[in-house]
């Protein structure tokens, strides 16, 4: 929600606004903006298309953008990411996002703890954005391009800190431990020491290590917890800063002024604090090193952008670096190389694998003509390709970018997560304070130190770090290996949205069949040779541009025939094609051509029924005066077609089909590859009606496209899936995006949903019953019953091992693999070379 605009905190605002022409555009939206309760002035610039307005009073963003939207102009709402510094734990995101929606001109603010990002919208500055991180105790950066080697020396620097800290706080912390609880584990030692250095020396060693422990690597810790206490916002940092500091105070009265305490309550925890400060250090090791391995996905496909490209320029060929390569150059690619940009070949073939777009192992062919893809590697051959797209415009930087937004994405689920965190750390202090006024009045002797040690406890124990990193944790994890098999979520909601799917419905033509008509049947009469009538009707079809005739020419060309010349060429409407080859008359045309010309086409008779079941029109041929071949043209389906649909069914998901094809060819299909339901014969239109009316019926639907007509169908179901290899439309539409055609991607898209949903579940569990549960044994509820204490240096072990845990469990989903594919599907004696035979193309 937009924050209002308050003069007691900025005094003005500024937005960019399209569609202004001339002077008076700009007097219009002056007067529309000045009309708003509580502007100042407003000042609007043609040239920069920036309106700056001053406010006086409250002043809500969204009163300003309607005024302008309704004199006909628009707002831009820009997009911007911050890179954030030093968020610990989920109430840091909170209070990251509510000072980002606090900016004026800000319409949302999303955080991931995770990825130590800030996604904002809306048409505030960044110098503000910036301040009012500063403000909440947090610093920011703005993020241009994908995370390139900057962002990883920083990340590098930071594990590397982290770990120099961790290794001082233990060097130190060992001998605080021992002194003071060796004798524990070491019979004796509690006398040698009193019968050498002596109890006061030994607490004199231990003040010094556990001040050095905490005020050197441990320093971290009051520095951002304080701080944040005194805005009245405590969080991890504030826990960890008040629950040491209280030990080491405690310990600090007992060695220089016991007289203060109560008798019997003198006592040291040096202990306490050194060992808490050293846990919590290694458990921000462990989150650093985890949180490194959860991006590891976009670390891959940045790894994949070649760093030079060898280009010809001026008739010379030189080796220049990725940024200075423009569309148009003329780019060379050796054997096993990397394809530095896009582009289309124009010289040389090879074959390239693109595994790492499509997700598919056969090597792919390229030949003049043929588009290519930066970051594929080039097997043996040699070509050369003019660059299309560099930079960050290239397949590669696109999905780069798809992957980041994903990733630091919120979904539904973590709303409730955001609203108990925000009160949480505020009400682990107030239960820490019951505990120590507790204790204190109601404990035995010593309560002093009962009331300390058990305050201290609770304060440890309820540090939320998992809880913040339930769930963006398991989000990267999961989109990072959707990237690997193949599957993009453009849209990080869809990993929610997707596994509560009870329908899938998919487009006929591009989706579930190849898309394009090609040559599924031919059976030749007794005394004619296949390879001749193929030859000679492909001859005849060469002259004819008609879709099916394409699709015999190039089955022909295929199988390496040499077409024999044709003369007296002739179309005869409603009927076929005719023509002479090789001096034999050539006649191509449905049964009635047949009939008319006195063939009789009952010896194909169950051919032509076989073929009337699996939705095609057979065409018939005649040469020399004989009918020699029933012939069918089709639009296959897609050999992983079966297999995916068996594998939804497998899922308990309903199939459905919605094609605007003709319904006869829509039912063959259904019916071969047992889809449910079929809706046929329907424009785009109608396709949204045919998804309103599943949701109506069953719930959500998730609707799979590849088509400009399939855009308005994919936006309005549930979760709109596009076929990487459809139009630029149903892509930028769709919420998940499949990198090839193949449709084992989708049971894939909702399998991996299933598993990061419940990933994040089994997280958050772990996270919230974890610290509720333990909260109350550090109170000390076990102890009237059972005598069970728990100490602070276990309650910061445990709360360490929460964290682990759910980081660990996160990158499980690492391990994510999908059942072997079906590449063959048996077309029942037909030439599997050719698919399965399917009806006519939509």
């Amino acid at each position: 929600m937009n924050a209002p605009v308050r003069s007691q905190d900025v005094s003005s605002i500024a937005f960019p606004i399209e569609g202004m022409t001339c002077a008076s555009c700009v007097g219009r939206v002056e007067r529309a903006l000045r009309a708003v309760p509580g502007v100042d002035s407003v000042s609007v610039n043609l040239a920069t298309e920036r309106a700056r307005i001053t406010t006086k009073g409250t002043v809500h963003p969204a009163a300003l953008v309607g005024a302008v939207e309704r004199v006909g102009y628009v707002v831009r709402s820009d997009s911007m990411e911050l890179a954030i510094q030093g968020m610990t734990c989920a109430s840091c995101v909170g209070r990251v996002e509510r000072a980002l929606t606090a900016v004026p001109g800000v319409s949302a603010a999303t955080v991931n703890l995770a990825t130590e990002r800030a996604t904002v919208r809306g048409f505030a500055s960044t110098e503000a954005l910036i301040a009012a991180v500063a403000k909440a105790g947090y610093t920011a950066a703005p993020i241009g391009a994908p995370e390139g080697k900057e962002t990883e020396d920083k990340k590098e620097a930071e594990l590397q800190g982290l770990k120099r800290d961790f290794t001082i706080a233990l060097v130190l912390t060992l001998p605080v431990f021992l002194l003071e609880m060796g004798s524990h584990v070491i019979p004796g030692l509690h006398a040698l020491i009193q019968s050498t250095i002596g109890m006061q020396s030994s607490w004199y060693i231990q003040w010094v290590l556990t001040t050095l422990v905490l005020f050197v690597p441990g320093i971290r810790f009051y520095e951002k917890g304080f701080p944040a206490l005194w805005r009245r916002a405590p969080d991890m940092n504030s826990l960890v800063a008040v629950g040491s500091l209280a030990a080491y105070g405690y310990s600090l009265v007992a060695t220089f002024a016991p007289g203060f305490l109560p008798a019997g309550t003198i006592n040291v925890y040096y202990e306490a604090a050194a060992v808490i400060v050293t846990l919590i250090l290694f458990g921000r090791v462990l989150e650093a090193r985890a949180k490194g391995r959860t991006s590891e996905a976009i670390k891959r496909l940045v790894g994949l952008q070649a760093k030079t490209a060898r280009v010809r320029r001026d008739g010379v060929v030189v080796d220049l670096p990725m940024s200075a390569v423009v569309p148009g150059d003329i780019v060379e690619v050796r054997p096993g190389e990397r394809l530095p940009v896009d582009g289309q070949v124009v010289e040389g073939e090879s074959y390239v694998d693109e595994s790492m777009i499509t997700g598919e192992p056969v090597p792919v062919a390229k030949k003049p003509g043929a588009e290519v893809v930066g970051g594929t590697v080039n097997q043996k051959g040699a070509f050369t390709f003019a660059a299309t797209a560099v930079g960050g415009d290239t397949v590669l930087a696109q999905i780069i970018r798809m992957v980041e937004q994903a990733q630091g994405s919120k979904l539904p689920i973590q709303a409730m997560v955001d609203k108990v965190t925000m009160y949480f750390v505020p009400a682990v202090f107030a239960v820490a304070a019951i505990t120590f006024g507790a204790w204190l009045w109601f404990g035995p002797s010593p309560a002093l130190t009962f009331a300390l040690v058990n305050a201290v406890g609770v304060l440890i124990i309820a540090c939320p770090c998992a809880m913040g990193l339930a769930t963006p944790t398991s989000i990267m994890v999961g989109t990072g290996r959707g990237a690997e098999l193949g599957v993009l979520f453009r849209k990080g909601e869809a990993l929610q949205l997707l596994k509560d799917a009870k329908v899938v419905a998919l487009d006929k033509t591009g989706t579930l069949t190849e898309g394009r008509p090609s040559l599924t049947d031919l059976e030749v009469a007794e005394g004619f040779a296949r390879a001749d009538v193929l030859g000679k009707v492909a001859a005849v079809e060469a002259k004819s541009e008609h879709p099916i005739a394409r699709a015999i020419v190039e089955a022909a060309q295929a199988e390496g025939l040499v077409l024999p010349v044709v003369s007296a060429f002739a179309s005869i409407t409603g009927f076929g094609v005719r023509a002479i080859v090789d001096g034999l008359p050539v006649e191509i045309g449905a049964d009635r051509y047949m009939a008319e010309l006195g063939h009789e086409v009952s010896r194909f008779a169950a051919t032509a029924d076989r073929l009337g079941s699996e939705g095609k029109s057979p065409l018939f041929a005649a040469i020399g005066g004989k009918l020699a071949a029933v012939i069918a043209v089709a639009d296959p389906i897609k050999a992983t077609a079966p297999q995916a649909i068996k594998a939804l069914h497998d899922l308990g998901l309903e199939v459905a089909m919605i094609t605007g094809d003709n319904a006869r060819t829509a039912k063959a299909i259904a019916n071969r590859l047992g889809i449910d339901e079929v809706v046929a014969e329907v424009l785009p239109n109608g396709k949204v009606t045919a998804v309103q009316r599943l949701k109506g019926a069953h719930g959500k639907v998730a609707f799979v496209g590849d088509g400009i007509n399939d855009a308005p169908a994919l936006a309005e179901a549930d979760v709109g899936i596009a076929i990487g290899t459809g139009t630029d439309v149903a892509i930028e539409v769709a919420d998940v995006v499949l990198m090839s055609g193949n449709l084992q991607g989708v049971p894939t898209a909702i399998a991996l949903s299933k598993a990061t949903i419940g990933n994040i579940r089994q997280n958050l569990f772990w996270a919230f019953v974890y610290n509720t549960a333990l909260i109350p044994v550090a109170a000390g509820a076990l102890y009237p019953a059972f005598g069970v204490l728990l100490s602070p240096v276990f309650a910061a072990g445990a709360m360490a091992l929460s964290s682990i845990f759910v980081l660990g469990n996160a990158l499980r989903l690492r391990r994510f693999a999908v059942a072997a594919r079906n590449h063959a599907f048996d077309g029942r004696g037909i030439d599997r070379a050719h698919s399965h035979p399917q009806g006519e193309a939509q």
